[in-house]
């Protein structure tokens, strides 16, 4: 499986995931259902798409799941680890799991990006990012929102980011 379709598929499957679970109250029930059936069939999209691609090299023979890839992903499970903990610690509403895991996963494409040297999941990273850390501003205000925000919202620019790769491809 070629490497970048593996990234994308992974990024879908994470994405698919993520809308699934969050598109709950305080979205009507119809709109949430939309918005999971969506989901799927963009990760179905994605694996057609991938499949289709052949196995072309990509990212110029460069080993993406490579040492680097290693570190990044143990410093965000350390990351991820470590914030559930003050969350619990700060009694923090079970909304804010989502925007954390949103802001992490936002961080750990910026630094593949930086690592892999390539933009193309920058942006990805980016709006990962803001979207988990307007979750958690939003933890005071506006808690119910946070699902869709950082978890919904997260999911489609997953699937969208997924989707634009294979498409490349």
């Amino acid at each position: 499986m070629r490497q970048q379709f593996l990234g994308a598929l992974i990024g879908a499957a994470f994405g698919a995931v993520f809308v699934v679970v969050n598109s709950g109250p305080p979205l009507p029930a119809a709109l949430g259902w939309v918005l999971r059936a969506l989901a799927v069939l963009a990760l179905a999209a994605v694996v057609v798409l991938g499949l289709r691609a052949g196995g072309r090299p990509t990212l110029e023979g460069r080993p993406v799941f490579g040492p680097s890839y290693r570190v990044i992903v143990i410093g965000e499970v350390v990351l991820l680890v470590a914030g559930f903990f003050v969350l619990t610690l700060l009694e923090a509403p079970v909304e804010a799991n989502v925007a954390w895991i949103a802001t992490i996963v936002g961080l750990h494409f910026v630094a593949l990006a930086w690592a892999w040297k390539t933009r193309s999941i920058l942006v990805v990273g980016a709006v990962l990012t803001v979207l988990g850390v307007v979750g958690l501003a939003l933890l005071g205000s506006a808690a119910e929102w946070v699902p869709f925000v950082s978890g919904v919202l997260s999911g489609v620019t997953l699937l969208g980011g997924s989707l634009h790769g294979v498409r490349r491809a």
